[in-house]
């Protein structure tokens, strides 16, 4: 596999996610894709800071997916999906950059 960073894995999820449910109008192919991206990043944020950063992370991946609802209705739903997104990366990057 290549060594893709697991911020940028994160961060895509989010965004592909949400991407793949508006365009298909299938919601559920949406989370296919969140949950798939959010499982990957999972595994390299173990691998490569352990299980506490692994956990961490992956409750700030599902609190950026399920915030990204209430600010959407204030900032707008692109807006909001990518500001979630930057978010994760920049809190995996920092996690993952410590324990390298």
């Amino acid at each position: 596999m290549a060594n893709v960073p697991a911020a940028a894995v994160a961060a895509s999820g989010l965004v592909g996610g949400y991407g793949v449910a508006r365009w298909t109008k299938k919601r559920p192919l949406g989370g296919v894709a969140l949950a798939a991206a959010g499982t990957l990043a999972a595994y390299e944020w173990n691998r490569r800071a352990g299980a506490r950063a692994a956990t961490g992370l992956t409750v700030a991946y599902v609190a950026a997916f399920a915030g990204s609802h209430p600010l959407a209705k204030k900032i707008g739903a692109w807006p909001s999906v990518f500001t979630v997104a930057g978010g994760v990366a920049l809190a995996s990057w920092t996690v993952t950059r410590r324990a390298a």
